[in-house]
């Protein structure tokens, strides 16, 4: 069992920037792909960003491509994603999870919030 724990959301004005870090309960941390997924109210969860277990490829989609960046650091079980130049179409509960691969995610976080101002 992995136990995933978000933080770093918040409230941002629009243009600004915020990384948000996923840690680990496992030290097989590096065995896992990582996911990054956001649901806006009234929304289905939509894929954000992946990386495969050790950060050779990631994965993002065409919304916040160029925007956004993953990352992670195995030795310190934690995943991270760096949103740059946000927008307010960018506000959800952003969750990161965590499988064998980047489309196969077995565990979840509980979530942050981030809320992007106009």
């Amino acid at each position: 069992q992995v136990h995933l724990v978000e933080s770093g959301g918040g409230l941002v004005q629009a243009g600004g920037s915020l990384r948000l870090s996923c840690v680990a309960s496992v030290r097989t941390f590096g065995n896992y792909a990582v996911g990054w997924f956001r649901q806006a109210p009234g929304k289905e969860r939509e894929f954000v960003a992946g990386i495969n277990w050790s950060g050779s490829s990631t994965y993002y989609a065409n919304s916040v491509k160029g925007r956004f960046t993953t990352s992670r650091d195995n030795a310190k079980s934690t995943g991270y994603l760096q949103m740059n130049s946000l927008k307010p179409e960018d506000t959800a509960v952003y969750y990161c999870a965590a499988g064998p691969q980047v489309q196969e995610m077995d565990y979840w976080g509980q979530g942050t919030q981030v809320t992007v101002s106009s």
